[in-house]
């Protein structure tokens, strides 16, 4: 058996010990997700225990917890009987993660974490195990088999631990109703952040860099108010001012083909009437899915009233660092 095929098989017996985790999941579940918003509604923290390989899977459910708005600290198992005991407080919700539930320094810890009012989760493999005795909730994370091939090395267990705080983080996230406005919040650094909390107001061609000419106008003028605003489109205007349609360099490219004269003809003769728009005050994530989505180089921003207001062009984007 070659490298590839090899990891083929890890891959394989990861993916169907998922399979088996997602037919698994019941009404324990349903609960857990119910504790940890209660937990959050009531200003309190979550809590993530876990040893060896599971503390560094529980380090990982905690930041996705974080970035998702659900206050989650990790509290080391080892220091925890040193005074790191002290994050813990009454009203917090702890998830706790062993593979054999098992671990003697977690069932060290646990008579003092439940001196506490405090709700237990747990993630493991065996619901039969003390921890899972001590737990207000279990989560079955069990796998017929590691990826390992000498069954050994934690890897399809830890994937399954990971991926069912995956399956909290998102289910919880839901029931709170955190949208993506607040998503941007805690992510502010980066393209993520960007087009989360940029207003399409603040990218868009307008003034001077936004090429209009009347719905009356010619090709040839078109071309030159484009030129003028380095714009690779016009915005077509009505009498009324408002919005006519759109025509830009692809346009005069392909209508050119079939008649190199359009120069002078009227401009409204090769315009796209209705083109794809999006308003000023929408988040620049919204134009950018509303670019890929109609997979169209330019929209045009209206304001509340539907005017024309400016235009976003792809390119922009990346030169802005949005995409």
């Amino acid at each position: 058996m070659d490298a590839i095929e090899k990891a083929r098989r890890v891959i394989r017996i990861e993916t169907d010990s998922l399979e088996r985790l997602a037919s698994r999941l019941d009404e324990g579940f349903s609960r857990a997700v119910s504790l940890l918003k209660e937990t959050l509604d009531q200003r309190g923290k979550i809590v993530v225990i876990g040893v060896g390989k599971s503390g560094n899977i529980g380090h990982k459910i905690a930041a996705t917890l974080n970035s998702t708005g659900a206050t989650a600290v990790v509290l080391n198992s080892q220091n925890a009987l040193h005074g790191d005991l002290g994050l813990l407080s009454d009203g917090d919700a702890v998830i706790a993660l062993s593979y054999s539930g098992e671990t003697r320094e977690l069932l060290d810890l646990l008579p003092f974490i439940k001196r506490f009012d405090v709700r237990l989760i747990a993630l493991t493999g065996k619901p039969s195990s003390t921890l899972s005795e001590f737990s207000d909730v279990t989560l079955d994370t069990s796998v017929e088999r590691e990826a390992c091939p000498l069954n050994l090395a934690p890897t399809s267990s830890s994937t399954a631990m990971l991926v069912m705080g995956d399956a909290l983080a998102m289910v919880l996230l839901e029931a709170r109703g955190f949208t993506e406005e607040d998503f941007a919040r805690f992510h502010p650094g980066g393209s993520l952040g960007r087009a989360l909390l940029t207003k399409v107001a603040d990218i868009m061609r307008s003034g001077t860099e936004l090429a209009t000419v009347p719905e009356i106008s010619t090709v040839r003028e078109a071309l030159l108010a484009m030129s003028a605003a380095r714009s690779g489109a016009c915005l077509i205007l009505a009498e009324n001012g408002s919005l006519a349609g759109i025509f830009t360099h692809g346009d005069f490219a392909r209508c050119f083909q079939q008649d190199a004269h359009i120069a002078d003809r009227p401009v409204a003769d090769f315009m796209t009437r209705r083109p794809i728009s999006v308003q000023a005050e929408s988040l620049a994530a919204e134009a950018v899915k509303t670019i890929g989505h109609n997979r169209v180089d330019d929209v045009v921003v209206l304001d509340p009233q539907g005017r024309p207001v400016g235009l976003i062009d792809s390119q922009d984007l990346a030169r802005l660092k949005i995409v």
